[in-house]
């Protein structure tokens, strides 16, 4: 009962919010909003440690049949396991701190703000149902919930064009993807009779022999499962390739980047490979493309994030690189480090998104690093907490970060294969260079010469408590989670925590090797992320004008950078502008030429026709009648030539 109203209070918010909020007004939407968020928060968390501390075997709480067509069934059931019940008590606690914070941020906004509450509520929502669904269909609708939730949010503020443009461009790229995940969905059904996760997951072993006939050839059909699987999880995660939605994104407001891109839409990816484990540990090739995507979106997403200048964008760009990390790790069969990370990066991600929102409400709105610099003194609170989410963030023992991505980066190594190898050195390098960009903005931001508007600087001012409250709880969990969570997620204790929800082969005892990496693994990316700080220091405090220099000798390199590998002029070019050409072709030639044209053109010939034929009707019956006289005429010559 605790779970199931940990699950469903977000959606009466949703309800109350969204259908009353013009009648009881925006405090009291507020209000119901943030209260079925703690309700929500504190029973997930109940559920959770419930699960952990206890024996109980995974359960179900039943909410009736859903879809009931032929053989295909679908019940609507809330999957109560430690993989679920760990994603319940995270989306809550995050999500409900958000709410909080959006209380002080969005208190000046023009719109109503009951919309944007309910908007929260609706997505945390949908994201709850993602994580407890107990079939792939139900799976589905939360992945398409919170893919219009995010729509609604990222375009909240619809009288601004970038907003609505970046909504619409996260609506489409995700569509993509999710055409392979629904056809993924399909194929499992059809190979499996049943798109219930038990019985799929009971029944893989029988199917491991089986084949699938696509592009002309035969292909194991677990490996064709597991690729569009994956397809749709980068979509979400936003992995390279699939990953242009995220950072256009930001121009949503900061508490909707740090709901979608710290804890919740993004990890659904990373969260459907460890749900769907059983069948990706019969795909190994599969796995060794999620690994290397991984891999290369980690280090991709880095060196993007070194010469961005908006510091939302920045934070967006180091998410993407983390999410890299989780799959490259799920793509070694460590889900259960993948998972590790995942809650941690929740806690210091969501720090410093929210941070970065109280830098920009301080600012009065400014977003770009290179006009702030020197606001230590006049937010220190917020300085420090950022100090504290970057710290998590590098890898700096012993806070969070340096458990869960250390862990990562042993796991690629320890999986002893190319593809492991080639992703540990790709973690290893994007190790580096985190600790450089989250430097980088912490120096541009609070420390060195201020490049700051002096009107700016005049209203500068720490954010209210309803901000820097959430902020506070968010850096003990920054500080503590990995300590406190490391024994149950990967340590001895993990087999007994995770209690058959993340599976691994036989034999794959990749935690186990965790431990019995060189030293030198181990301790090489504390290495990698002190150069990177110190790199940093260098370049944005002990001599500034380095960074200009350097730009201006390495110019090709430094835009390609800060086009982001011009991903979307490519997009452009081969997709976008071709389909606008073919849309404007169709439009003239197909629709206002063919289409509209004939009926058009035949009505212009009638209309023509028709004035010539009314100027017979004259109105006089002396005409009519030797109109008939004629007629009469006619006819009976006719008859007399051809009788």
């Amino acid at each position: 009962m605790i779970y199931a109203v940990a699950i469903l209070a977000p959606l009466a918010g949703a309800l109350v919010s969204g259908l009353s909020g013009r009648v009881i007004g925006d405090r009291a939407a507020q209000a119901v909003s943030i209260f079925v968020m703690v309700l929500a928060a504190v029973c997930g968390s109940i559920a959770f440690f419930s699960l952990a501390n206890s024996d109980m075997e995974p359960a179900f709480v039943s909410l009736g049949s859903w879809v009931d067509v032929g053989t295909f069934h679908a019940d609507w059931d809330l999957r109560y396991d430690t993989l679920s019940a760990a994603m319940v008590a995270m989306v809550t606690f995050v999500s409900t701190l958000i709410h909080i914070y959006s209380v002080g941020y969005m208190g000046h906004d023009k719109y109503p703000k009951y919309r944007f509450f309910a908007y929260l509520n609706l997505f945390t929502f949908a994201m709850l149902m993602l994580v407890t669904a107990d079939n792939l269909l139900q799976l589905f609708f939360g992945w398409e919930g919170v893919g219009l939730a995010s729509y609604l949010l990222i375009g909240y503020w619809y009288d601004r064009p970038a907003a609505c443009a970046a909504a619409i461009k996260a609506f489409l790229v995700n569509r993509i993807a999710d055409v392979f995940f629904a056809v993924g969905i399909a194929l499992t059904f059809v190979k499996f009779g049943t798109i219930e996760f038990n019985s799929i997951f009971a029944a893989v072993p029988q199917h491991v022999a089986d084949t699938y006939a696509i592009f002309g050839g035969s292909y194991p059909a677990l490996e064709v499962i597991a690729f569009l699987l994956f397809i749709g999880a980068m979509g979400k995660s936003a992995q390279i390739g699939l990953h242009v939605w995220l950072p256009d994104a930001m121009e949503g407001p900061t508490p909707v980047s740090a709901l979608i891109h710290a804890a919740t839409m993004v990890t659904a990816g990373v969260f459907l490979m460890a749900r769907m484990s059983p069948v990706m540990e019969f795909a190994p090739t599969a796995l060794a493309f999620v690994t290397f995507i991984g891999a290369t979106t980690a280090l991709f997403a880095a060196t993007v994030g070194c010469v961005q200048n908006d510091i939302k964008r920045v934070i967006a760009y180091s998410t993407c690189s983390q999410l890299g990390y989780m799959f490259a790790a799920a793509g070694v069969g460590a889900y259960q480090v993948s998972m590790y990370h995942l809650i941690t990066h929740a806690f210091f991600k969501a720090l410093l998104f929210l941070g970065a929102g109280s830098v920009i409400h301080a600012m009065s709105d400014e977003q770009d690093m290179r006009r702030m610099g020197g606001l230590a003194k006049y937010a220190p609170w917020t300085c420090a907490l950022m100090w504290i989410g970057n710290l998590a963030l590098a890898g700096i023992p012993p806070l969070a970060g340096s458990w869960s991505k250390d862990a990562i980066i042993s796991a690629t190594y320890a999986a002893g294969s190319g593809v492991g190898t080639y992703a540990f050195f790709c973690t290893v390098a994007a190790a580096f260079l985190t600790a450089f960009y989250s430097w980088r903005l912490l120096f541009m931001t609070f420390h060195g010469r201020s490049n700051a508007d002096p009107h700016a600087l005049e209203h500068a001012h720490e954010s209210p408590f309803v901000m820097v409250g959430p902020l506070l709880v968010l850096a003990v969990g920054a500080i503590f989670a990995g300590w406190l969570l490391n024994n149950w997620f990967i340590g001895e204790g993990s087999a007994e925590f995770w209690r058959g929800s993340i599976y691994n082969l036989p034999g794959k005892d990749i935690l186990a090797r965790l431990e019995q990496v060189p030293t030198l693994v181990e301790y090489l990316p504390l290495g990698m992320a002190i150069a990177g700080i110190a790199l940093a220091y260098l370049f944005y405090i002990a001599n500034p004008r380095l960074p200009v220099r350097l730009a201006d000798s390495y110019a090709g390199i430094y835009r390609f950078l800060l086009n982001k590998w011009y991903f979307d002029e490519l997009y452009n070019a081969i997709l976008v502008r071709p389909a606008m050409r073919l849309a404007a072709f169709l439009w003239h030639t197909g629709d206002a030429r063919l289409i509209d044209g004939m009926p058009n053109g035949l009505a212009a010939l009638a209309a023509g026709s028709s004035r010539e034929t009314v100027k017979l009707q004259t109105g006089s019956i002396a005409v009519y009648a030797f109109t008939m006289l004629i007629g009469v005429v006619a006819l009976v010559s006719v008859f007399l030539v051809f009788r």
